[in-house]
């Protein structure tokens, strides 16, 4: 499977806990998620990057679940799409890297949220609602 986004990703080095210097750059390759966006142009779903676009997505026929291999990548995506939604929709949201280069969103509150993981539990079984989530989160 191509994933453009890890060729990208390398091309960006970021220190273990350190957001890129160009935060605007980090966001834009983290937003990608190239198989999450086919896959709701598929079933019609527009991701225009907002809160109600999570609730589409919880809507979707969670037929990459027939595939092992898709399901993980969809998964990561999913998890970046939250974090996306996240930090463009919360005021003082930001990217931020764990010591093992895993993205996560560094919340005002302090709160540092593993996205990644999220949308793979949302991949594999539905659970927690990607828009319960950012909810949950947001007022945090």
């Amino acid at each position: 499977m191509n994933m453009s986004f890890l060729d990208k990703w390398r091309k960006h080095p970021v220190a273990p806990g350190e957001v890129n210097a160009d935060p605007e750059a980090t966001a834009e390759l983290l937003s990608e998620c190239e198989l999450l966006r086919a896959q709701a142009e598929s079933e019609g779903v527009e991701l225009d990057d907002s809160p109600g676009s999570l609730a589409d997505l919880d809507q979707l026929r969670p037929v990459w679940r027939e595939d092992p291999e898709v399901e993980p990548w969809l998964g990561n995506d999913a998890g970046l799409y939250l974090g996306t939604v996240l930090v463009r929709t919360v005021h003082g949201a930001a990217w931020k890297m764990w010591p093992d280069g895993q993205p996560v969103v560094r919340m005002p509150s302090g709160r540092e949220v593993d996205v990644v993981a999220a949308g793979l539990e949302w991949a594999a079984s539905g659970a927690p609602e990607l828009s319960r989530l950012y909810t949950e989160v947001a007022g945090s």
